[in-house]
């Protein structure tokens, strides 16, 4: 696809709430402009399925931190068996803690905070990336397509987790957790969303089990909810965070019925004792798709997806993530926004109270001071999607866009 322009300015957010403090459990934001975790894919290959935070990375990273702004690191394998991509750095060995350490260090000297991405994928990768082993899932449902090997994800189907691997996995969380404040992260964001492992036990279409973790919502939802615990045992809840996209249809998740279901799973963290009470919970708007256009994704959410949801579908309004926002506002949950937010739509979002923050992607991904051109309503460097995922070299996409002193120098 081509790149999308920016306008060439437009009015300053400055005095919008989108600039005004935000204190989000442990640390004190100076903003509200949030940095996405995004899949860069810019790590340095250490061994098989062993890939280390590098000194382009911390340049990265360092070049997007702002006083009082807070960052998402790309999502962060938890440990061998949870990769299931090239290049992506993980938090399950002494050397990857070592390099994220660096990252960090540099965020900090420039006054901000960071998150580290929790990150299992679950069914969303393929033997050959495993060292052998199975991908595992709730069911042994495979995604259609092909892997980044080339194979069909269908030709390896996953293996449905064990009650003991569940477990396990839920213990490893936590301890991923502890390395990724050994690591000198502020805290940590548990990925639960976007078709991968936890998202996978939440979505109806893919959860298939009749065990203690399928069948029911409340069965569903129980592995997350478990991840939840361990986490907030391991660092203290005033550092947590989860990601959530119940719209999503990204690797094949498509519930029969995600306002009822979330609701149930946002009411679940909201009643959580304090001590496991995450801070917030940031989710994806049901307008963005990785493939579907706006209109046609909100077209699409207004479909019954099976016989039984055709009742309740007939009765909802257009989708939203307001209703979960309440929901969790109950708890004093805050709320994070995610998905095809610019200068135009953010600050409204906020304002009404429909949000406590922003994440930005693929704008920050082209503007390394994106809270500054927010605030000041400077033009937006056009983005570049032919290097999200590499390039060569590494720095293309990566480290070279603009800043906007450079980019006036430049004109």
């Amino acid at each position: 696809m081509p790149s999308r322009t920016s306008p060439t300015g437009f009015k300053p957010l400055e005095d919008t709430l989108l600039f005004k403090p935000l204190k989000l459990g442990a640390i004190s934001l100076e903003h509200r402009v949030m940095m996405a975790p995004l899949t860069r894919m810019r790590g340095s290959k250490e061994s098989d399925g062993i890939w280390v935070p590098n000194d382009l990375m911390v340049e990265y990273y360092s070049q997007r931190a702002s006083k009082g702004g807070f960052q998402l690191t790309e999502a962060c394998p938890i440990s061998r068996i949870s990769c299931g991509y090239p290049g992506v750095p993980g938090i399950f060995t002494k050397s990857q803690i070592a390099g994220w350490k660096k990252v960090t260090d540099a965020i900090h000297a420039k006054g901000g905070f960071i998150y580290c991405q929790l990150w299992h994928v679950g069914r969303a990768t393929v033997p050959s990336l495993l060292d052998g082993k199975d991908a595992l899932s709730a069911s042994n449902i495979p995604i259609s397509g092909k892997a980044l090997d080339g194979s069909d994800y269908s030709s390896t189907p996953p293996k449905p987790m064990s009650v003991e691997e569940i477990q396990e996995t839920v213990q490893e969380f936590g301890a991923a957790a502890k390395r990724a404040l050994e690591a000198g992260f502020d805290g940590v964001e548990i990925h639960g969303a976007n078709g991968y492992l936890l998202d996978q036990f939440l979505h109806d279409n893919v959860n298939v089990r009749t065990d203690a973790y399928g069948g029911s919502v409340d069965k569903r939802c129980r592995f997350p909810l478990e991840v939840i615990k361990s986490v907030t045992d391991a660092i203290g809840a005033d550092k947590v965070g989860m990601r959530l996209s119940p719209f999503n249809y990204f690797q094949d998740t498509k519930d029969s019925n995600p306002t009822a279901h979330w609701s149930y799973l946002c009411e679940q963290i909201a009643e959580l004792p304090e001590a496991n009470r995450l801070t917030y919970v940031h989710m994806v708007e049901p307008r963005f798709d990785e493939i579907l256009d706006e209109s046609a994704k909100l077209l699409s959410l207004q479909q019954p997806t099976t016989e039984t949801s055709v009742a309740s579908r007939a009765k909802e309004s257009k989708p939203s993530l307001v209703g979960f926002r309440n929901i969790l506002q109950k708890g004093g949950v805050q709320f994070v926004a995610a998905g095809n937010f610019n200068a135009e739509n953010a600050a409204p979002k906020v304002e009404s109270g429909e949000a406590d923050a922003i994440i930005f992607g693929r704008w920050f991904i082209a503007n390394p001071d994106l809270p500054r051109r927010l605030a000041e309503g400077l033009p937006l460097n056009p983005y570049d999607r032919t290097t999200f995922y590499g390039a060569d070299p590494p720095e293309k996409g990566y480290t070279d866009y603009p800043f906007y002193k450079d980019a006036e120098a430049a004109a």
